[in-house]
């Protein structure tokens, strides 16, 4: 009797050790992923970056870079220099041309006969439209205020027509003028004296084109 008692206690004890251990056994057993670590890029410094003409350029010799870099700088100066020599140029043409339409021709009172002072001045006019023959001028008549509109505005004409026609025998084409009068409506100077009137009797050129 004792004896089966005891041997029912052992069953007790080992019984529920072998439950465990079974149990334990197929109980899946969850991995853990292998961690990498991060692969490390070497970042360059911004002085390490340079551009292909950069590396070209260092592969030079020395002296073969001081010699582009005169030419460069060579060049720098003669655009330099042209950019301002054609602003000369175009100041002298500026220039020219404003003395082509600021300088009129003057007549005696009651006149259209042009002057020997009148004469130089035309002469010059006409060399500046051979040099630029690509222009046409309106040849403008004035008077003084004395006189009425009517005999002013046809002493005008007369001073215009004869100032052309002086122009063409210097070989000025007759197709590149055109002339009007403009009687005494276009002072040149307000006043009422003899001074005055000498400004407003006069021939002015003006450019068209």
């Amino acid at each position: 009797m004792q004896k089966k008692i005891w041997i029912n206690m052992v069953l007790c004890l080992i019984i529920p050790g072998l439950l465990l251990t079974v149990s334990c056994a197929k109980r899946p057993v969850k991995s853990q992923p292998a961690v990498t670590a991060p692969v490390q890029i070497p970042q360059m410094e911004e002085e390490d970056v340079i551009t292909s003409e950069e590396a070209e350029r260092l592969r030079k010799p020395e002296d073969q870079r001081i010699e582009e870099q005169r030419l460069a700088e060579e060049q720098q100066r003669l655009a330099e220099e042209e950019q301002r020599l054609a602003e000369q140029r175009r100041q002298a043409a500026l220039a020219e041309r404003q003395k082509f339409m600021n300088q009129d021709i003057y007549f005696d009172f009651d006149k259209s006969y042009i002057r020997l002072d009148a004469q130089n001045i035309l002469k010059q006019k006409a060399e500046y439209m051979n040099q630029h023959p690509e222009i046409s001028v309106i040849i403008e008549g004035h008077c003084d205020e004395r006189g009425t509109n009517e005999y002013n505005i046809a002493l005008g004409e007369r001073r215009a027509v004869a100032t052309k026609q002086f122009m063409i025998r210097l070989g000025i084409s007759a197709d590149s003028m055109v002339t009007v009068s403009y009687g005494e409506e276009r002072p040149a100077d307000p006043g009422h004296s003899e001074s005055a009137w000498a400004k407003n009797r006069r021939v002015h050129f003006d450019i068209l084109q």
